[in-house]
């Protein structure tokens, strides 16, 4: 047998709001938020036990990206830990995942708006090619959401997928995907001693050799870089070294085996720290993450494609939706360790930052649905820049106010004038 028919069934409307964000990463959290201080009724879903995606289950060390202003803005001031600065960043980007997870639900609770966690999205309520909502899977059972606009933000554009918007998985000439990683967190370092490489052309001289060299033939393949971050915490470090490839994030068996992959590297991880890394010789593991990391997957067509040429020219869109948005090409390697051919870090060309139209948050095709995050309309490349978590949030700001919008004025995602977005964003203090 290799199908089985499952019988229709009548579904309880376990909501009935106008905005529905599917996906409580920075970009879903932001997009909530900002849709309920527009005044829309609006809900947040979730399939983990907290908000705040890979900020806080996943672990991540620190705000990647130097976007100006914006809803990232407000949240970094909210929830920074440390102030200062130390060479190499602000301790205001560290991320202390524990302080973040209180701060996002304080701020939803503030601005009204409604909350379901341990939700899984399991499709989209559709009404011929428009998106009316939701079905979700939970303890609960099987139930719709109902919502005049959804804002699509899982990262991997569940909904958006299923509802029928094309995309195409990864890289654009052979569909290859950035690997995916398990952060985790070791104690028990001398920080007055210890190095931090933070890039992957970051290395030391340590006394066995390069430091990078010596991970490239010691840790297990595809691990093979040193990637250490501080804390917020005294002695504790945030490592991004695990690193599994050839993983399709849209599916079960790939993720299965990412978990295992990567977490069978840490011991020897944190065994190569404590042998080659100053600083780590007495360290050991604290807490590794609870969700998987991944960098890449579905690309969405949108009314508007950004390239990597628009980023690398700084491009000013007249249908402008996120402003000052700046990071490199961080490309993952994606048959190895360390950074792909096509990647660029250090020595980045552009430093102005660029802007993001409003069009790649308008998927073709479908109406009623706005996208927000890694999973907007852009190009591989492009992507490597704008998936980081700052960018990410000030989608997330356009993508709310737009939705809330789109309700208050009667209108499809796709038809609302550019205008009005623009002057809401100008007065939460946003501009080009």
């Amino acid at each position: 047998m290799t199908t089985w028919h499952e019988p229709a069934r009548d579904l309880t409307v376990a909501a009935d709001v106008d905005v529905l964000v599917a996906g409580a990463g920075p970009a879903g959290f932001a997009a909530a938020v900002c849709a309920a201080r527009m005044g829309a009724k609006t809900i947040l879903v979730e399939q983990a036990g907290a908000v705040g995606g890979m900020t806080t289950v996943g672990l991540m060390s620190h705000w990647t990206g130097a976007s100006r202003g914006g809803f990232y803005g407000e949240l970094l001031k909210k929830s920074a830990d440390l102030g200062g600065e130390f060479e190499g960043g602000s301790a205001s980007q560290i991320i202390n995942p524990e302080r973040l997870k209180t701060v996002m639900l304080e701020m939803l609770e503030g601005a009204g708006a409604g909350l379901r966690l341990y939700s899984f999205v399991a499709g989209p309520v559709m009404e011929g090619k428009q998106v009316g909502g939701i079905i979700t899977e939970s303890k609960s059972g099987r139930e719709a959401l109902l919502a005049r606009v959804v804002i699509d933000a899982t990262g991997d554009g569940d909904v958006a997928a299923q509802a029928g918007v094309p995309f195409h998985l990864g890289r654009e000439n052979d569909g290859g995907m950035q690997p995916a990683s398990i952060m985790f967190k070791v104690g028990g370092v001398d920080y007055s001693n210890a190095l931090f490489p933070g890039g992957f052309a970051d290395t030391f001289p340590v006394p066995e050799g390069d430091l990078q060299t010596l991970a490239r033939k010691h840790l297990p393949p595809p691990a093979g870089h040193v990637l250490l971050y501080r804390s917020s915490l005294p002695g504790v470090v945030t490592c991004n070294m695990t690193n599994c490839t050839g993983v399709d994030g849209t599916k079960t068996e790939d993720l299965t085996r990412a978990e295992r992959v990567c977490r069978g590297q840490i011991d020897a991880i944190v065994g190569f720290l404590r042998r080659f890394v100053p600083g780590y010789e007495n360290s050991y593991l604290l807490s590794s993450a609870s969700l998987i990391g991944i960098r890449e997957t579905r690309h969405f067509e949108g009314e508007y494609t950004l390239t990597e040429k628009d980023i690398l020219e700084a491009r000013v869109f007249e249908d402008w939706a996120v402003t000052k948005a700046h990071f490199n090409f961080d490309v993952h390697n994606l048959t190895g360790a360390g950074l792909d051919e096509t990647g660029l870090q250090k020595h980045f060309p552009q430093e102005r930052g660029y802007t993001i139209p409003y069009r790649c948050l308008v998927p073709r095709n479908i109406d009623g649905l706005l996208l927000a995050g890694r999973n907007i309309s852009g190009t591989h490349l492009a992507h490597s820049s704008y998936r980081v978590m700052p960018i990410c949030a000030n989608m997330g700001q356009a993508a709310g106010i737009a939705a809330a919008l789109c309700v208050h004025n009667g209108v499809s995602p796709r038809a609302l004038p550019v205008a009005d977005l623009q002057k809401a964003l100008r007065n939460q203090g946003v501009d080009v």
